[in-house]
């Protein structure tokens, strides 16, 4: 971690007035995700993103923690109508009726490719054969939105019945979780993902 003081490059889409984004930039984004806890809370948070910036669910990232059983799959996949109704009236998460139901629903999708695959970061990181995609970013322009492998991703997923999750959404999910290195080449963070 770069000395305070020292002035330090960092990608360009974040806003660096903003210590939580930072430390968020700095600690997460772009790091490799091995475990589907964390994969699978990225990918809840990912898809309530969907219309939104990412700092609005950074700021919320919290609220979705605590009314989504931390993360804890088996359990998101257990919620009722009563909990989407619960759901729909707490203020610390996004509150979209369809994007409570898809991560209800991708829960239990989620399971079904564990089930198959042995855990879901097994099926993921096969999209990449296993080792980060390392992009050469030297300008904000040179960031793209989609991938071939994003779209894969997304007819893979959505012929699984996920919802919410489209190619923009999923390769935003592929750079916060590692498996696409994103960061601009002049990041600090570049080489050390």
């Amino acid at each position: 971690m770069p000395n305070k003081n020292e002035e330090i490059c960092r990608c360009p889409w974040l806003d660096t007035s903003k210590a939580d984004y930072v430390e968020y930039h700095d600690k997460e984004w772009g790091v490799p995700v091995h475990d589907d806890k964390t994969m699978f809370e990225f990918l809840v948070l990912e898809s309530a993103q969907a219309g939104l910036s990412w700092y609005t669910i950074l700021k919320k990232r919290e609220g979705y923690r605590k009314l989504f059983a931390n993360f804890e799959v088996t359990e998101v996949a257990k919620f009722t109508s009563d909990d989407v109704e619960r759901l729909l009236l707490d203020a610390s998460i996004v509150r979209n009726r369809l994007k409570i139901e898809a991560a209800i629903n991708n829960a239990k999708r989620f399971i079904e490719i564990q089930n198959e695959f042995g855990s879901f970061c097994h099926f993921i990181w096969a999209y990449v054969n296993n080792a980060t995609i390392v992009n050469s970013i030297d300008t904000i322009e040179d960031y793209v939105a989609t991938s071939p492998i994003s779209d894969a991703l997304a007819k893979d997923l959505k012929k699984r019945g996920f919802k919410f999750l489209g190619s923009t959404t999923l390769y935003s999910h592929l750079q916060a979780t590692g498996l696409i290195n994103d960061h601009l080449n002049a990041c600090y963070k570049k080489q050390q993902t």
